[in-house]
């Protein structure tokens, strides 16, 4: 790393660069940005980390975050509680959340199983699902895991201890992106696509 000879600078930097996704320029940027910034702007910048910080919180049903005892969703009396989608990351369940296409609510496990990166089930909120299916008539449970190797586990492991509940299991269709090329799509989702095709 740089030496910038000024140690709140050099500190500023160090914490921008233990941010996912930021390497030593974005966050020297950042740094200089934040530098830049007026008192009352800084403070207000400040605050809203710590605000967060303090205030948000695991949802008491989906263990998505919120700053109150249930999220918006949870809350939401029109919302089909017999339907789950779990999902790894808060985020992934505002990608589904954005298409407008589902009215059921979410389980957010906040990570995937990966044994490399010593992340096993009890790292996940798997517990916290497994007694939601005792307290609410659940009808279908949809793994919107990622498609990957962690993904695809997680998915695998969930699934192996809800059939024994009579909970209908389903996984996310993946394969081909609506207006892709066949030629540039990898065997792995050729291979997906395949598998998962309907009858038209």
């Amino acid at each position: 790393m740089a030496q910038y000879n000024v140690a709140p600078l050099e500190n500023l930097v160090e914490q921008f660069e233990r941010m996912p996704g930021i390497g030593n320029k974005t966050a020297q940027r950042l740094a200089y940005y934040v530098l830049n910034l007026s008192k009352t702007q800084a403070e207000e910048l400040a605050n809203a980390v710590l605000e967060a910080h303090t205030k948000i919180h695991y949802c008491g049903e989906c263990c998505n975050l919120t700053d109150k005892e249930l999220c918006p969703i949870c809350a939401n009396p029109t919302r089909d509680k017999s339907v789950i989608c779990v999902v790894e990351t808060p985020r992934d369940a505002t990608a589904v959340e954005n298409t407008r296409e589902f009215n059921g609510v979410y389980h957010v496990l906040h990570g995937a199983i990966s044994p490399l990166n010593d992340i096993g089930p009890d790292n996940l909120t798997i517990k916290q699902l497994i007694a939601r299916l005792g307290g609410e008539a659940v009808t279908e449970v949809i793994m919107a895991t990622n498609p990957t190797v962690e993904g695809d586990a997680t998915a695998l492991y969930i699934s192996k201890l809800l059939k024994p509940m009579g909970v209908k299991v389903t996984r996310l269709a993946y394969g081909i992106p609506v207006g892709g090329d066949l030629e540039y799509a990898d065997e792995y989702t050729l291979a997906k696509a395949l598998e998962g095709r309907n009858e038209i």
